[in-house]
């Protein structure tokens, strides 16, 4: 059966990958159609385009690099950054159809790198092997323009775009995770809630119900030594000691079954006072000395409660230990704190002093007045034991589950006691708020830079074509004035014709043509279309004299 529950189980997670990978390749397929029909259609548009180069080559290189920007994102771009280049060395126009794909793969490089490290590299090799083929091809501004703006445009945008959506897919990764962890969390403190709840009701059997059969025992053992009695008396009363001692026990093991973690304050002060307390064990016959060195003004019902419970377990732990043994109670105003001290003597009996004294007692005691701010030391003393707690008159409120005396209501200080016993400490639970707030702002920046980048670039960009612009349109000589130039005619008859600057950016092509020797000649742009091919007048001066002009055709191929 657990072969056969294993042999499923790898089948079913077969299945699950082999779907997971059907899906990737189905998602690849459509993503290098799409990329090489609008490829297709440029190349149909070219006529003059080379099969293998214009078509054959680009597809082969996107079948490689859309499925291979999977796991080598940076290399894709690369590539497809190369198949970008190729429209530099074009003699008709510096752009493609790859600039689409080279903004998608980008897209894909920002939402499956780990960081911006793997993508500062890639855009380097690119930009490098942009400029430098046009340094090498000595292309026209046009594609310097080209290269210097629409190309890393076409890297860094869609890049931000793609990092910012990584980023706002973490944000919400991250909500649905700690959502998932509060419902947890919530679970887990209904869970303690309960806890709590048993550990409250095992306080309560172990100080009060406890208290009173030990008194019982108590008062059956004294009566045993009566005089008045008969044997069977005696017996019977044996009988009902040993009985009550079982009592004991049994409610020993069922306030350990019911202990589970640190004792929960009970939410009421005590019933009777610490003197009734006193005056009800000495009418069981034993030796209590009570004393109140200085005034003890009216405590918080917390701290009340605790003095009356430090009493009442060294009472009842003297009285089960130390049979016979006498017993001092000492309440001390020290400042604003009161210091209850319980002191027996030695057992007549022979008992060891040093025994556990009461199991849990002592220790939900000590938790008792530590959780108010207070002190707790049990130990021999004198062959007897000595119990002493110092408690602050206002309950501690910068610990974490105790109750404020002013001000906040108690159900809200029960509140803090409740998050502080089932772990839920804002503080130490703020690992996944920082975590939502470190991925918040990693998100906002990442959305900044998304916005602040382009704008960097579109005002790069901005400023550059208006420099070429303006550098195109002051070196345009009108076909009229170009017309009305003379052959021999001195420069200053035409100042008022000539434009102001000359045409920088002749193509070597023009450079070559034959010119009169030794005669300096200038170019000049025939129109202001700035998206088209002009022609250029060429004017070659001799002196201050008109040598010789050319018309140069600016089609790729003129004369």
């Amino acid at each position: 059966m657990t072969r056969t529950g294993m042999g499923e189980a790898d089948v079913w997670s077969m299945k699950r990958t082999t779907s997971a990978v059907a899906g990737r390749a189905v998602r690849d397929v459509l993503l290098w159609t799409v990329l090489s029909g609008a490829g297709l259609l440029w190349y149909l548009d070219r006529a003059r385009s080379s099969l293998t180069l214009g078509l054959v080559i680009p597809l082969l290189v996107l079948a490689a690099a859309v499925p291979g920007s999977r796991r080598r994102p940076g290399v894709a771009v690369f590539l497809v950054n190369a198949l970008c280049a190729l429209g530099l060395a074009s003699p008709g126009t510096p752009a493609n159809a790859y600039l689409l794909a080279l903004a998608v793969l980008t897209f894909l490089l920002g939402t499956r790198s780990a960081g911006t490290s793997p993508a500062l590299p890639v855009f380097a090799g690119c930009l490098a092997v942009d400029l430098g083929l046009c340094a090498v091809l000595r292309v026209d501004a046009v594609y310097w323009f080209y290269a210097v703006t629409l190309l890393p445009l076409a890297l860094v945008l869609p890049w931000l775009t793609g990092r910012y959506w990584k980023a706002r897919q973490a944000l919400v990764r991250g909500g649905w995770q700690r959502a998932r962890s509060l419902e947890k969390q919530q679970g887990y403190v209904a869970e303690q809630a309960r806890l709590r709840e048993r550990a409250r009701i095992a306080a309560d059997m172990h100080d009060s119900l406890g208290h009173e059969l030990s008194l019982i025992a108590l008062r059956a053992g004294a009566l045993e030594l009566s005089p008045t009695l008969t044997g069977q008396d005696r017996k019977d009363l044996a009988q009902l000691r040993a009985s009550v001692a079982d009592a004991v026990g049994h409610l020993r093991d069922t306030i350990g079954v019911l202990r589970d973690g640190a004792t929960a304050e009970p939410m009421v002060s005590s019933v009777e006072s610490v003197e009734q307390l006193v005056d009800r064990v000495r009418g069981s016959g034993v030796d209590v000395d009570l004393r109140c060195e200085g005034k003890v003004p009216a405590l918080p019902p917390l701290v009340d409660r605790a003095v009356y419970r430090v009493v009442q377990e060294s009472l009842t732990n003297s009285i089960k230990h130390a049979p016979g043994s006498g017993i001092r109670v000492r309440l001390t105003r020290n400042g604003s704190r009161t210091e209850v001290r319980v002191v027996n003597s030695p057992s007549p009996a022979g008992r060891s002093a040093d025994a556990t004294p009461g199991g849990h007692g002592l220790t939900g005691l000590r938790e008792r007045v530590l959780m108010i701010g207070g002190t707790l030391r049990a130990a021999p003393h004198e062959g007897g034991f000595e119990v002493i707690a110092t408690l602050p008159d206002l309950v501690r409120t910068d610990r974490p589950g105790t109750a404020g005396t002013s001000g906040a209501s108690f159900a809200e200080n029960a509140e803090d006691t409740e998050d502080a016993h089932s772990g839920w400490d804002p503080v130490s639970e703020s690992e996944s708020v920082r975590r939502l707030a470190s991925v918040r702002r990693t998100a906002r920046w990442r959305f900044a830079l998304a916005f602040s980048a382009p704008a960097g670039i579109g005002l790069v960009t901005a400023l550059s074509a208006a420099l070429l612009a303006y550098q195109l349109t002051t070196c345009v000589l009108r076909p009229l004035d170009y017309a009305a130039l003379r052959i021999g005619a001195p420069r200053s008859s035409y100042a008022a014709v000539l434009p102001q600057q000359t045409f920088r950016y002749p193509s070597d092509r023009m450079k070559a043509q034959p010119a009169p020797e030794g005669t300096d000649c200038e170019f000049y742009r025939s129109n202001t279309n700035l998206l088209d091919q002009a022609d250029v007048y060429r004017l070659c001066w001799s002196g201050s004299r008109l040598a010789a002009k050319d018309v140069l055709s600016g089609r790729p191929g003129g004369g």
